[in-house]
């Protein structure tokens, strides 16, 4: 068992499927006490299931982080039940609908910059508080290669991720010195749902990626770990790329 995540508390958004579900599973066994955030009352239920049949600890709020109040109830619920909060993991984030701009829904784009900026922006608010009380914290936003390129299909995506990374950046120049760690995941593609919409969508070549060609969502689950560690406290600020050779050797995954 990982002491580096033993006996901490960890919120998770977006911890219904994919990732967040994979992260979830991982930090669980390894003795965290856990805040699972998603829209999906049904598979939160059955994934804190899953973690307390298995000796875990965890409990879950229901809701849209594009909703603040659901993640004030998030720290609230953290500090009742668990005395603390050690680490927010801001996973939370979709893709959908990918369309070309000229055709793109107004509303729909939206709804995309609502959960993947200010989805972001209101778990670090809301987290940011308590870690300043006690001098420490670590916040990871699952970032993307999308926040350097430009990919056609994906400009709510490509944008809004750009705007995490650079919230990455000043959290970290505001309160890396109050002991907060806050780092960018860019986990290259991983075989999760949303990689089946973008298959979907057959814009871009990412569309037309083999299966193969993404990584399974239990290694970012791992590189999340690694995240967590006093050997990643050098590596706040930005983001940290699990798309090449180098950071996959560091976060102790498969090359």
């Amino acid at each position: 068992m990982n002491t580096f995540i033993e006996n901490k508390t960890i919120i998770i958004t977006g911890a219904s499927q994919g990732i967040g579900h994979a992260t979830a599973l991982y930090l669980a066994r390894h003795g965290a006490n856990l805040v699972l955030i998603s829209r999906n009352q049904g598979k939160l239920a059955a994934l804190q299931s899953n973690i307390q049949t298995n000796g875990g600890n965890a409990i879950y709020v229901q809701g849209d982080v594009a909703d603040y109040r659901v993640l004030q109830k998030a720290v609230n619920c953290a500090h009742k039940h668990f005395s603390q909060v050690d680490v927010l993991i801001n996973n939370a984030g979709t893709i959908n609908p990918i369309e070309r701009l000229a055709e793109s829904d107004v509303t729909a784009w939206s709804k995309v910059v609502d959960t993947n900026i200010k989805g972001v922006y209101h778990g670090i608010r809301a987290v940011i508080p308590a870690m300043l009380q006690q001098g420490r914290g670590i916040i990871i936003n699952i970032s993307s290669g999308a926040a350097t390129s430009a990919l056609e299909g994906w400009s709510h995506y490509c944008s809004t991720k750009a705007a995490v990374l650079s919230l990455t950046r000043c959290v970290h120049k505001e309160y890396a010195r109050h002991g907060v760690r806050v780092i960018g995941l860019s986990p290259g593609t991983v075989a999760t749902e949303m990689q089946t919409t973008i298959r979907e969508s057959g814009i871009n070549p990412v569309s037309k990626l083999d299966w193969s060609a993404h990584i399974p969502a239990n290694w970012v689950a791992k590189a999340i770990a690694f995240l967590m560690s006093d050997d990643a406290a050098e590596l706040a600020g930005d983001d940290f790329s699990l798309k090449h050779k180098e950071g996959r050797v560091r976060a102790g995954l498969p090359v």
